[in-house]
């Protein structure tokens, strides 16, 4: 089978790759033209050479091309791949630097929360220019998968506005299920039988069976308490297990940011996070580890080029979605995975137009998910907080409503625990007027937020927030990992 596949923000060099791998796993789909595109002609590069390699030392037919010109790109591309992160690095710290001044101390802050939020007006009306790319050039019945955060707000615009067919994709569910097969003991993922449903970020393991045994909430507690690593690791995730009765999908740091009852106050945050990975909870903490992986990749290049002659096997390919759902769709092949679509019904109560994760199949006829899930009271109860936040965020960002945009972070669950009102409509002006160059829509709004900013009296402080690492340098990594090498 001969056709292909567009990756946008391919710089993101190892994620491409992982992908690129994945999808030449399936016999049938190693002559595919992969077609690479990115604003950054120095990470294009880097990739380029990379799955070269990759291709010439599997003796492979696939190809593959770079262009900055993503039109091209995606001129006659069946499958478009979105990895983009807008703004990059750079505005990625203003999300987390600004609202630390107003006490709002975030893990990730790239689903909702304020640096969510505003990660979404960077990106909405760029995920439209894709879609209409995709229209204009790509080829007919063209699907656009998004790995891009935040999920359920590029999912949503795409979708609604961009007219094109959408699918969000992400790790967390299958991350999930690795952590509770061990903690019960399982030989492998594959002896356990889950379901999860809600919204990205916030999906739920409504039903979960070892071997057919149904598992409850007091033998999943009871596993996670014991385990010596977890139990430390997940407190808040555990936490929410013992009161929902309903394990979440997310890791401790993502889930403590979604809600507003653990980081509104440093010494509650403390309290619930665990600081031996970025994931348990630190603040920053995907700031600072992706900081530290751009870095890391910078100077070892040569190494990646290096270990780009490893055959590839089909046994490692990963559980990243992409690959296996184009396999279905090309071949037939059925494969079940949690899907981010539009509601339409599936979970009975949340809202229709909203963009949920839940189980689905995939076949030559398309996605097929499975209706007529009912969430427990409590885990639908936070995902409406959520969807009311991301629909205001994504109607926002297509009309350049900044009055909209301040109502939508005045109610992020997190936000509205910290801040006043007065101190989240500073708040969002001074992070507008920081990322004006990535937010267009807003160009006529601007001048009156500087104005309101000069004449403010909100007194705001200047925060590194409750458990911040300083980015460690290329010497300090390269300690860390030889040290991890020698304990195995």
């Amino acid at each position: 089978m001969s056709f292909k596949i567009a990756i946008i923000g391919a710089g993101s060099v190892g994620f491409t790759k992982k992908l690129f791998t994945d999808i030449l796993c399936v016999p049938e789909f190693q002559d595919a033209e992969f077609a690479l595109t990115d604003i950054s002609e120095h990470n294009l590069e880097m990739i380029k050479a990379i799955l070269d390699k990759v291709v010439a030392s599997n003796r492979l037919p696939a190809r593959v091309t770079a262009t900055t010109d993503r039109r091209r790109a995606l001129e006659g591309a069946l499958y478009i791949i979105s990895c983009v992160r807008v703004g990059g690095l750079e505005a990625y710290a203003e999300d987390i630097r600004i609202p630390l001044k107003y006490g709002v101390d975030q893990c990730v802050g790239d689903t909702i929360c304020a640096g969510g939020i505003l990660y979404g007006q960077r990106n909405i009306p760029v995920i439209l220019d894709f879609c209409k790319d995709i229209r204009d050039v790509a080829e007919n019945g063209a699907r656009f998968l998004n790995y891009a955060n935040p999920m359920a707000m590029n999912t949503w615009a795409a979708i609604e506005y961009g007219k094109v067919e959408t699918i969000g994709l992400c790790h967390g569910v299958q991350h999930g299920a690795e952590q509770i097969a061990e903690v019960l003991g399982a030989k492998s993922v594959k002896e356990l039988d889950y379901v999860c449903a809600g919204i990205n970020h916030q999906t739920w393991f409504i039903d979960l069976r070892l071997d057919g045994r149904r598992i409850g909430k007091d033998e999943l507690i009871s596993a996670f308490e014991a385990h010596p690593v977890y139990s430390q690791q997940e407190k808040l995730r555990i936490d929410v297990l013992k009161r929902f009765g309903i394990y979440s999908t997310e890791s401790n740091g993502h889930l403590s940011e979604y809600l507003p009852w653990y980081r509104k106050r440093p010494e509650e945050i403390v309290r619930w996070i665990d600081m031996s990975d970025w994931i348990h909870g630190e603040t920053g903490g995907y700031l600072r580890h992706s900081t530290e992986t751009r870095n890391w990749f910078e100077t070892e290049f040569p190494s990646f080029l290096a270990s780009a002659e490893k055959p590839i096997d089909p046994t490692k390919r990963s559980n990243e979605h992409a690959s296996h759902i184009i396999e279905a769709l090309e071949t037939g092949r059925v494969y079940r995975g949690h899907f981010n679509v539009k509601n339409n019904g599936v979970i009975t109560n949340l809202p229709d137009d909203a963009i949920i994760e839940s189980p689905g199949f995939v076949d030559r006829f398309g996605i097929n998910m499975v209706s007529g899930i009912t969430l427990p009271e409590a885990c639908a109860a936070t995902c409406t907080s959520s969807i009311n936040v991301q629909r205001m965020s994504v109607h926002a960002a297509i009309n350049g409503d900044i009055e909209l945009l301040k109502l939508a972070v005045l109610h992020d669950p997190l936000v509205g625990a910290v801040c006043t009102p007065e101190e989240v409509w500073q708040m969002v002006d001074e992070m507008v007027v920081a990322e004006a160059r990535w937010l267009p829509q807003y160009a006529d709004a601007v001048p009156a937020a500087k104005e309101r900013l000069a004449r403010s009296t909100v007194r705001t402080r200047d925060w590194a927030g409750a458990a911040r690492r300083s980015v460690r340098s290329i010497d300090e990594l390269r300690t860390e990992k030889e040290m991890l090498k020698q304990a195995v």
